[in-house]
């Protein structure tokens, strides 16, 4: 398939071109750093950032976190995440 767009600069506000489930993790930080999370499965997920802050969301299905977390937390993460990079 051709791409008329791929040698477009790719910023942060710019369409996603790839995605995976996140598997939490309270030792391990995310493969690839997303630049959106999609809630997949509603619940609470347990985000963490660059300082090591771990903050709780409460969550529905099909929002999107505009949020880049390093770790998703597995202890208190009851959602399904997809990560947007």
């Amino acid at each position: 398939m051709t791409d008329p767009f791929d040698t477009d600069y790719v910023a942060l506000t710019s369409p996603a071109v790839a995605h995976y489930i996140i598997t939490p993790s309270d030792a391990t930080d995310l493969p690839v750093r997303p630049r959106a999370v999609y809630v997949n499965t509603p619940g609470t997920a347990v985000l963490q950032d660059n300082d090591g802050e771990a903050v709780s969301y409460e969550l529905a299905a099909g929002t999107v976190l505009s949020i880049r977390p390093t770790r998703v937390l597995a202890t208190g993460t009851t959602a399904q995440l997809v990560a947007w990079y």
